[in-house]
């Protein structure tokens, strides 16, 4: 059953769409198609009755509470984000910005120990709050990704799952901290931007937030949807990975936050990634005559290099369509 969410605000480039809202504990062939559905026509949807309990995501979300309460010199101890670690409106490399701090962590358990020294007075507390909602949040990115290989009757339906669950992926967790902006003189009619447009280079995004709005996705009109918030669900981004996989059947959705001017808006996203040497191209299932391949073989740190390179909302796809002659990207 997709139940359609409460109708967003309009303005003058946003409209009011049902974004779909997919509850997991209907019948799985069911479940199946309306999550392929929802990634063709959108590229994203809500899951509910999910499976990932509301200790694990309270105690995550109350470490990052107390993260980004402490004094700025105490929070720059776990920074410079490179990428890794604590940033401050500065996003990625390349000169992007927005009104938010983070922390950015590789899914790594070790990598995560480390980390927590400079990020919690109480490293231990903080690692197990983390690495048990990776646990909660990948294995609810793997059903969701056998879902879709059903949905799609692929032959290998863990063919997607399966790069997640590998010892050596690269997944990675962002929590964002987007303060309420007082002061919104000077930005353009959609308000303070939090995190600009873009789309996300991994396989499937999980992201849950609090009880405050600022996520919008972009259809494929241009025009852009306010997805209400809800703490007891997930939202699900199809990202570049998985639109490359599919033969861009699936469509890696373009989204943004825009900052709140009256309350903190607090989100943590878990983004499934493959192995850096793993090698992304169409699936066999995905491709015919009537449907050539749209990109070429590229890996997955081939890939993540050239997202590095790139401003955040340029579109890393394009450099590895096939009809670029098999000329690989100078980066």
């Amino acid at each position: 059953m997709v139940v359609p969410s409460p109708s967003p605000i309009r303005n003058k480039k946003t409209k009011a769409v049902g974004i779909p809202v997919i509850d997991l504990s209907l019948n799985r062939s069911a479940i199946a198609e309306l999550i392929v559905n929802a990634c063709q026509d959108y590229g994203f949807f809500k899951v509910v009755n999910h499976g990932v309990s509301k200790e694990i995501i309270g105690r995550l979300e109350g470490e990052g509470v107390s993260f980004f309460a402490k004094p700025s010199s105490e929070k720059q101890k776990a920074g410079p984000a490179g990428p890794f670690g604590y940033g401050c409106k500065n996003i990625g490399f390349n000169g992007d910005m927005g009104e938010l701090e983070y922390l950015l962590l590789h899914t790594n358990p070790v990598s995560i120990s480390e980390r927590s020294k400079s990020i919690s007075n109480d490293p231990t507390k903080f690692s197990c709050a983390v690495n048990d909602y990776i646990e909660g949040v990948r294995e609810l990115c793997c059903e969701i990704l056998e879902l879709i290989g059903e949905g799609l009757w692929l032959q290998d339906k863990t063919v997607f799952s399966r790069l997640i669950r590998d010892v050596d992926n690269d997944s990675v967790i962002r929590v964002n901290h987007y303060p309420a902006v007082k002061d919104v003189k000077g930005w353009g009619p959609c308000g303070p931007i939090g995190f600009g447009e873009h789309s996300d280079p991994q396989i499937l995004t999980i992201l849950r937030s609090n009880d405050v709005p600022g996520l919008q996705i972009r259809l494929r009109d241009g025009l852009w949807v306010p997805v209400p918030p809800d703490p007891t669900d997930f939202c699900v981004f199809v990202g570049d990975a998985l639109e490359a996989m599919t033969n861009g059947r699936m469509i890696s959705v373009r989204h943004r936050a825009l900052a709140n001017s009256e309350k903190a808006r607090l989100s943590m996203m878990y983004f499934g990634a493959p192995p850096l040497n793993a090698w992304i191209s169409p699936l066999p299932d995905m491709v015919s005559s009537q449907k050539p391949s749209l990109y070429r073989p590229f890996s997955w740190g081939e890939y993540k290099k050239a997202a590095y390179s790139l401003r955040l909302g340029d579109n890393r796809l394009d450099l590895f369509k096939a009809n670029t002659n098999g000329d690989k990207v100078e980066l």
